[in-house]
C-alpha cells in the first residue's frame, strides 16, 4: 500500500473527476451503471466492466483516504 503514499491527492481527484464522471453529459457513466446495479439491469460483461473501471479512481480515492487516516 505504499504506492498510495506516492500518489498526490490533486492527481487522485483529477483523475476522478476525468474519468470517474466521464462522459460528463448526458450523465456520468457510473451513475447509470450504479442505477443499472440497483435496479438488476447489470447483467452484459461490456456493463460490469464499464462500472469497475469507471468506479476505480473513486476505489482509489477511498483507498488513499484510509491510508492517510492510518498513517496519522
Amino acid at each position: 500500500m505504499r504506492f498510495l503514499d506516492y500518489l498526490s491527492w490533486p492527481v487522485v481527484l483529477l483523475v476522478c473527476a476525468a474519468l470517474g464522471l466521464a462522459p460528463f453529459t448526458p450523465e456520468p457513466h457510473l451513475v447509470e451503471k450504479l442505477r443499472m446495479l440497483g435496479q438488476g439491469l447489470l447483467v452484459r460483461p461490456i456493463d460490469i466492466f464499464d462500472l469497475a473501471l469507471h468506479g476505480a479512481p473513486f476505489v482509489l480515492l477511498a483507498l488513499k483516504a484510509l491510508r492517510a487516516v492510518q498513517t496519522r
